[in-house]
């Protein structure tokens, strides 16, 4: 296996009843991996290598469309997030164009009619990450040390998950952004990138590349596990910069939570263990909010920019 600059984890581990020593150093690997900066890679996951070719080759097709034909697809007024096709502003500091769907069968999303088998391709992808995210999502509950099944009681709701298939176009010069540093808002993050490279994870201070494994995917804990255990697990601040004379394809697929649901430290990382909370509870759509007002209404102050930090208690 590749060095990739983060770990690596057979999951195909997890698929399988039983316990054995490689199962335990990968969830000891995984548990090392969150504590410290959030971020890890899986294999063997069940997805096949030739499906995710081929959806990162369609999607390069889309991409490649004028905007006359991308633009039919955008948003339409209404939707909590942008489902469809979107394309940052000129003057926003991320370089990129994506599109956007919620759930197969979700009044929200707009698919591209082309090229042909793109709409399906996306909801399989989705349908494919999903069920993936489900086995991170118990993989993490047991390296947390909860009860079975208990994140995903907490999480049930899934009309909030979100996936995004994102085009970042060729750097004019070297270490132009293509995303700027940042935490996730939701719970769990998976993301599939082509040979491009670009992404980077900070992990004491320094930034990390993670090197493309053809057929691996990508977690990253987001700010909502990060609160939910109070802070034993970290939420990973990565960004993509944006290669010289390369595009960059990817997808990322959100696991999050309802908007209306209610986050704060867990009692079994706190008072049952003698720990203060770290964060004051808060509801997440609350949190969505602020985000996305940085984005709409970019401080003056980087400092000024909201973040998970915004409910600490000192």
């Amino acid at each position: 296996m590749a060095n990739t600059g983060i770990p690596t984890v057979d999951v195909s581990l997890f698929l399988s009843e039983g316990e054995n020593e490689a199962k335990k150093q990968a969830l000891q690997t995984i548990t090392e991996a969150c504590s410290s900066y959030g971020f890890f890679q899986i294999v063997n996951h069940g997805i096949p290598v030739e499906f995710l070719k081929e959806a990162l080759q369609l999607s390069k097709t889309f991409f490649h469309y004028p905007d006359e034909i991308k633009l039919q697809y955008s948003p339409k007024p209404g939707a909590p997030l942008l489902a469809g096709f979107n394309k940052q502003k000129t003057n926003c500091v991320d370089k990129n164009e994506y599109v956007l769907i919620f759930p197969p069968g979700s009044k929200f999303n707009i698919y591209p009619q082309e090229p042909p088998q793109f709409k399906e391709t996306l909801e399989e992808m989705f349908l494919k990450l999903n069920d993936v995210s489900l086995v991170i999502e118990s993989i993490l509950n047991e390296c947390l040390g909860l009860a079975p099944g208990f994140l995903k009681q907490f999480n049930n709701d899934r009309s909030w998950d979100f996936m995004t298939n994102l085009y970042y176009f060729p750097a004019a010069d070297v270490g132009e952004n293509g995303l700027i540093h940042h935490e996730d808002a939701n719970c769990i993050t998976l993301v599939i990138q082509d040979d491009a490279g670009g992404l980077q994870v900070q992990k004491d201070s320094e930034w990390i590349p993670v090197t493309p494994v053809e057929g691996a995917i990508v977690v990253n804990v987001g700010d909502m596990i990060q609160v939910l255990s109070n802070k034993k697990f970290k939420s990973a601040t990565h960004r993509v910069v944006r290669q010289k004379g390369k595009e960059r394809y990817s997808f990322a697929f959100f696991r999050s939570l309802h908007g209306d649901k209610w986050v704060e430290p867990l009692p079994e990382f706190t008072k049952e263990i003698g720990e203060k909370p770290k964060y004051r509870g808060f509801e997440f759509n609350e949190y969505l909010a602020l985000r996305l007002k940085n984005k709409t209404h970019p401080p003056s102050r980087v400092e000024d920019e909201i973040s998970i930090k915004h409910y600490e208690i000192n």
